[in-house]
């Protein structure tokens, strides 16, 4: 059957080749990664739903809290058990993930990515894990156009784009938002923006958001109504906003970090259980509203007019009945869902931080206006309206993406009237957190070690660039108890000027330079009297084969070497790189990369 499918394929792709072209069949992709994206979300949705529903049939949640504690960690527990046993791969920091098969694995992203993330991350979410589906979602897009592409042969940068469609269906199909799914493809995942990019990624994002609307209907997200219309006398407070958004969004970041490192460091999946599990139901147990996507809480803070309503943010929990103390339990919620989240995720389960930021934002909006509300050091400011602008500066914030927080939040909930607060606060959080922290929670992890693409071209082509591919191996090596006649013997074998000096186990221990000797090598009576040791000299540099292509290059501009030897950690010898090499390599990459 597999075999019968192959020859299918091959006999599809030659008649497409002749018959479709290629920019047309690209549009088709998009348009198909559109469809199945779209329908990953909504069966996610509904896996989640139906989870959740069913756990909570028939049951009475006020008196439910020691039962929900339990639900989150036998979540995780099956998430991680499928994990480890039946996808036997690592399949968390979805959009890192995604970040990496750009820029280090020509656009190819596994397989199992497809269809993996969905169930991990709805048994997590459906159990009340205190993470979001959207970036496990993304991910699935992802390797959804990812593996479309490969199955129809198309090139590395073809495949790059139908990554970026997948991403783009996804965010747009789980939010109903295909601007936002556009702009984060542009912003997160830094898919350069051309004429050729632009079509078939629209395409991607209005199939996936018309899907959405046409199965789950055409009221937004959350349902959000401006009450009060913005004033301009409040931009003050706006910006004010946007930077404590920025400085919330880079707790948020940090402290992520540093939980994750505690986590990574437990080598046991039991250990990482237990650890996760008991901070999870601690913090669930104090602080209710942490169980799940926590949405119920943002349609909270959203809709609700009075503190009567407020007030109900603390049921079930110890904070019930003292309303005075809404502000400080809002607060510690702040401060503990990173925590939630990070414990969700190391104890084993799967999801993202799109939903932990956007709780995260319009409980921050929310605190700041009711606050400035309560001192009444300013004139009123409309919570609703504060916490919705919260929403856009955190996801700003943590993505380092202005243009998907103003988007995303304008079409989650309709508010388009707030457009120009919204543009505000997103840029004063990432202005804010830009100097604290270069790169994204998302891309900070590959940036330390050098594989991000950005939309700066010149680092973006040495990203693409390997080693492994400029490394020439036609030198012939020679050892140090060989004497010039048998070094001269060697020059006649090969057509390169410089030989590597090995020892018997294959390390690098300098190189004999055919300039450094033609004054000898035809003195016959030399020959028994010199040996490769005493020839040799060391090399002005030595390349490692983890090397990332920056840094190769700046080893050569410090140099000023024309050949440098590669070698692994060991001290093996691997072979030589040549500026001409690289160049020649580069501007064919070049080239390839920026072709419309």
């Amino acid at each position: 059957m597999a075999l019968e499918n192959r020859k299918w394929l091959q006999r599809f792709n030659l008649w497409r080749e002749k018959n479709i072209k290629e920019k047309q069949f690209i549009l088709i992709l998009s348009f198909l990664v559109g469809i199945f994206t779209a329908t990953a979300a909504l069966i996610l949705k509904m896996l989640i739903h139906l989870i959740q529903g069913f756990l909570t049939e028939n049951f009475d949640t006020t008196e439910a809290n020691y039962l929900y504690l339990v639900y989150p960690v036998v979540g995780i527990f099956l998430a991680g058990l499928f994990v480890r046993h039946i996808v036997k791969d690592d399949i968390s920091h979805g959009v890192t993930k995604i970040l990496y098969a750009i820029s280090r694995r020509q656009g190819h992203i596994k397989p199992h990515n497809t269809w993996s993330s969905m169930i991990a991350s709805s048994i997590t979410i459906g159990f009340g894990g205190s993470v979001g589906a959207e970036a496990p979602i993304v991910l699935t897009g992802s390797a959804i156009g990812s593996h479309l592409g490969s199955l129809f042969k198309m090139e590395h940068r073809t495949l790059m784009l139908l990554i970026g469609c997948g991403a783009a269906g996804a965010v747009a199909g789980i939010f109903k938002a295909p601007i936002a799914g556009l702009v984060f493809t542009l912003e997160v995942l830094m898919i350069d923006l051309t004429m050729t990019s632009l079509l078939p990624l629209l395409i991607s994002a209005v199939t996936a958001a018309t899907m959405s609307y046409i199965v789950t209907g055409q009221e937004a997200m959350f349902k959000f109504h401006l009450d009060e219309a913005f004033e301009l006398s409040r931009i003050p407070y706006v910006i004010m906003l946007g930077i404590f958004c920025g400085l919330v969004s880079l707790y948020f970041t940090r402290a992520m970090n540093s939980v994750e490192g505690v986590f990574a460091k437990l080598q046991k999946p039991y250990k990482k259980l237990i650890f996760g599990g008991a901070m999870l139901s601690i913090l669930i147990f104090l602080f209710p509203p942490l169980y799940g996507e926590g949405y119920d809480t943002i349609e909270l803070l959203l809709n609700g007019t009075s503190n009567e309503e407020w007030n109900t943010v603390m049921d079930h929990s110890l904070f019930y009945g003292h309303s005075q103390l809404l502000l400080l339990y809002l607060s510690l919620i702040i401060l503990f869902k990173v925590f939630a989240s990070s414990a969700t995720n190391g104890g084993g389960g799967c999801g993202g931080i799109f939903a932990p930021s956007l709780y995260l934002g319009c409980i921050a909006g929310f605190i700041f206006s009711h606050f400035s509300n309560d001192l009444a050091i300013t004139a009123y400011l409309p919570e609703k309206n504060f916490a919705l602008m919260g929403m856009a500066g955190v996801m700003s914030g943590v993505m380092h993406a202005p243009l998907t927080g103003v988007f995303l939040i304008a079409e989650l909930t309709g508010g388009y009237d707030l457009f120009l607060p919204l543009m505000i606060v997103s840029v004063s959080s990432y202005l804010t957190i830009i100097v604290f922290e270069p790169h994204s929670i998302y891309s900070m992890r590959l940036a330390k070690k050098g594989e991000l693409l950005t939309h700066h071209k010149d680092k973006a082509v040495l990203t693409l660039m390997k080693v492994e591919n400029v490394v020439e191996k036609d030198f012939v090596t020679v050892h140090p108890e060989m004497d010039l006649g048998q070094l001269v013997k060697a020059i006649s074998s090969s057509h390169r000027n410089i030989f590597p000096v090995t020892d018997k186990d294959g390390n690098l221990l300098g190189i004999v330079s055919l300039d450094d000797i033609r004054n000898i090598i035809f003195r016959q009576e030399l020959y028994h009297r010199f040996t490769v040791n005493k020839l040799m000299t060391t090399t002005p540099a030595r390349l490692l084969n983890t090397s990332s292509m920056e840094e190769v290059m700046h080893t050569f501009d410090e140099t000023n070497a024309w050949n440098l030897p590669v070698v692994d950690e060991s001290g093996k010898y691997l072979g030589f790189v040549s500026k001409s090499k690289v160049f020649n390599y580069y501007r064919n990459v070049l080239v390839h990369f920026s072709d419309d």
